[in-house]
């Protein structure tokens, strides 16, 4: 996380956060700043996974979930992401950073994460992701269901995810 100041920010609005579900898609403003630039002109590739981070914290911290979790000695990582880039974000423009969770199996979490400017999507990715205790090890996907109360019937992990989550943990050779 190289994003301190823009951390630092969000840490004081969700101070007294706007209650949203786990389950919620949750919103994230931003602005490009000229640090978020690469040698083209628009947001670097890279900085997109890093709001990603930022987009997280806000959906588990609005839902109660961060202290909750935080109070378990679970983390949340990342395991996998996917990224499309359709349109580019230049500086001073705003978007919003929508994110969700989509899915999820007997191992992962998934999410999903847009960058959008009004209607129109800049960027859409996927994140396959997972809870690790602490102390050691990792947080079964059916005790975190535990935990939450269950888990909605909405999530769905499509065939491609399943897909995609096979061939990128075989070995590369």
């Amino acid at each position: 996380m190289n994003l301190w100041w823009r951390l630092a920010a969000r840490w004081l609005r969700l101070r007294r956060p706007e209650p949203a579900s786990l389950w919620d898609d949750v919103v994230t403003s931003f602005r490009v700043m000229p640090t978020d630039l690469d040698v083209l002109g628009h947001m670097n590739n890279g900085r997109y996974l890093t709001l990603m981070d930022l987009g997280r914290y806000e959906l588990l911290k609005r839902s109660g979930w961060w202290e909750e979790f935080g109070r378990r000695g679970w983390a949340a990582v990342v395991a996998g992401q996917t990224i499309t880039y359709r349109r580019e974000l230049r500086l001073g423009a705003r978007f919003d950073l929508h994110t969700r969770a989509i899915g999820v199996d007997d191992r992962w979490i998934y999410l999903e994460h847009r960058f959008m400017v009004g209607d129109t999507v800049h960027a859409h990715a996927v994140v396959r992701g997972r809870f690790v205790r602490r102390a050691g090890g990792t947080v079964d996907t059916h005790e975190i269901e535990e935990a939450v109360g269950g888990f909605p019937d909405h999530l769905r992990v499509e065939p491609w995810m399943t897909e995609w989550t096979h061939h990128t943990r075989s070995p590369v050779s």
